[in-house]
């Protein structure tokens, strides 16, 4: 794997806010659709982004990571100097 590609590949830092949209979104839709009950769903979801933003994990994360995937992307290299 080449560097370029590694700055581009998913990592947990940006897997996260992403699945979260995902669920929050969803339960949206159910709340619209069936029952109010699911925005609990959402409360929850708002929860761990909030441990997630204080202390650097939530569930999620975790998985995440016992899955392989990177916390974060390879630093961009520097430009060169003058």
């Amino acid at each position: 794997m080449t560097d370029a590609t590694r700055r581009r590949s998913w990592t947990i830092d940006r897997i996260v806010p992403l699945l979260a949209a995902t669920v929050v979104l969803a339960s949206i839709a159910l709340t619209l659709n069936f029952t109010s009950w699911w925005l609990l769903l959402t409360g929850f979801v708002a929860a761990n982004l909030l441990l997630y933003s204080a202390v650097g994990w939530c569930p999620a994360s975790l998985l995440l990571h016992r899955l392989g995937v990177p916390r974060l992307a390879a630093p961009c290299p520097a430009p060169p100097g003058r």
